[in-house]
């Protein structure tokens, strides 16, 4: 028997279409996981431990070795900059980096963005030209213009009914987001076989996208 291949899911959202794409590609995964609240679930059909944790932290387990591979959205990776290889991107999670305001707000000199993503609006304005202060929120971030914290707001936009629902507009798209699949640097030389193998049954079943 192979070495047990340890992954970070993220969970929400995400681990549902990873462990749909997962089951598609053929890898065993029973369906009583999916409704678990246990944080470490043996998979021993398919060989895996996975690691059920926070989408923020799933490259913060694969860069310390915790766990092998990981699956997280590229929001996560640019906020984070976690020294891990990013092996695939899985097309799945599709949304996008958006800048977002009142349609009829009028920044003064003195323009503040609230952000869950303060490394990524920061590198935004800073290669616009703009000077800002980012404001650091972890809730509701379009709650901050409505009740003027912020003039702006830098967030991943999916449907776009939240905005509208709070009268917000899309200002600019700043990139698009899909989920990746992210290896640790050295399980990646030791667990080669199985991690690549994983690469390959994946690759034959995830969507077409365009690499970002």
């Amino acid at each position: 028997m192979s070495e047990v291949l340890k992954v970070a899911m993220p969970k929400g959202r995400i681990y549902k279409k990873a462990a749909e794409l997962f089951r598609s590609a053929g890898i065993v995964i029973p369906t009583d996981v999916d409704d678990s609240r246990r944080l470490v679930i043996p998979i021993p059909e398919a060989n895996m431990e996975f690691i059920m944790a926070k989408p923020v932290d799933v490259p913060t387990y694969v860069e310390y070795g915790v766990a092998d591979i990981g699956i997280v959205g590229k929001d996560v990776l640019l906020e984070e900059n976690r020294d891990v290889y990013e092996l695939l991107d899985l097309g799945i999670a599709r949304c996008r980096m958006s800048v977002i305001a009142l349609p009829d707000r009028q920044p003064g000199i003195h323009l503040r963005v609230a952000t869950k993503y303060p490394n990524v609006a920061t590198r935004y304005f800073r290669e616009q030209g703009e000077q800002v202060e980012v404001i650091k929120l972890n809730g509701s971030i379009e709650l901050a213009p409505l009740i003027g914290l912020a003039d702006r707001i830098v967030d991943m936009v999916e449907t776009g009914q939240t905005l509208k629902d709070n009268g917000l507009v899309e200002l600019e798209s700043i990139f698009g987001i899909t989920s990746r699949l992210i290896a640790n640097r050295v399980s990646y030389r030791m667990k080669n076989d199985a991690i690549q193998k994983l690469c390959d049954q994946l690759e034959k079943v995830m969507p077409s996208v365009v690499k970002s």
